[in-house]
């Protein structure tokens, strides 16, 4: 359930909208509320059933949309007409004034940030690269990691830079050459064989969660291209679940979250 900490002037937060292949038309709202707090259980009944068809607004207003986006589902445009169907693309459908501030990997879900305005849109993209907005992801990782030294709040720090792997791109690996790269880490809850973990990356390095947990020895779960070729799961266990910023126009600070569900998942 997503929910959002800065109730005041959110106009459509918590609804689901269906918003479907690129190109097709119609929408359907799917339970809307004034409510910030959270969707209704129909809409959540509806998006399970609809599954990547339904795009759900975690918050609106004047300025921008939070969204929570599936997995599986593009968040800009690739190259090739295969490549066209994505958020942005389908976001733009109902909201055509809509801008791309950040991006996610395609199999990678959870939070996304859309500007409804080019001033918005600079102002967010100056932030993310002044590292001025707190992203927080869940995982579900192979094993149990342990940490030499943890804060007070168990929180360890991966700190190893990362290179693209030219022969083998888009891979990405561990190298001296490579830029630095930090990624805060903690154990929220063993699961036999897995483990939840929580993530805070530092920097915004491509596939940098990925890279980093692998080479701890603890690859994300449904990883094909870091862990096993093989994978058990249909899917990344890998979820943007928090997004905190503060907001361009007024100067509020939005905490928004929309929890993975991992913890209750069988792998």
């Amino acid at each position: 359930m997503c929910r959002s900490d800065a109730p005041e002037r959110n106009l459509q937060s918590g609804t689901a909208i269906a918003l479907t292949t690129f190109g097709a038309p119609g929408s359907a709202d799917l339970g809307a509320s004034e409510s910030a707090q959270a969707m209704r259980p129909t809409a959540l009944a509806s998006m399970q059933t609809l599954g990547m068809n339904v795009i759900e607004i975690v918050h609106q207003d004047e300025q921008l949309l939070v969204l929570n986006k599936p997995c599986g589902l593009l968040s800009v445009p690739g190259r090739g007409p295969d490549k066209q169907d994505c958020l942005s693309s389908r976001v733009q459908a109902q909201f055509p004034q809509a801008r791309v501030v950040h991006r996610l990997d395609m199999d990678t879900s959870g939070l996304m940030i859309m500007a409804l305005d080019s001033q918005t849109q600079r102002t967010l993209s100056q932030a993310f690269a002044q590292r001025e907005i707190s992203k927080h992801y869940e995982a579900v990782v192979l094993g149990t990691p342990t940490a030499p030294q943890t804060d007070e709040q168990g929180w360890a720090l991966i700190d190893l830079p990362i290179l693209l792997d030219w022969p083998k791109r888009p891979m990405r690996i561990i190298n001296s050459a490579g830029k630095p790269s930090q990624t805060r880490w903690r154990l929220m809850k063993s699961m036999g064989i897995h483990s939840l973990v929580q993530l805070e990356p530092l920097t915004g390095r491509s596939h940098q969660l990925r890279v980093h947990l692998q080479a701890i020895g603890h690859a994300i779960v449904g990883d094909r291209l870091y862990g096993s070729p093989t994978a058990s799961t249909s899917r990344l266990m890998l979820h943007a679940g928090e997004l905190k910023f503060t907001h361009p126009r007024d100067g509020r600070v939005l905490r928004l979250r929309c929890p993975s569900g991992f913890a209750t998942m069988h792998h």
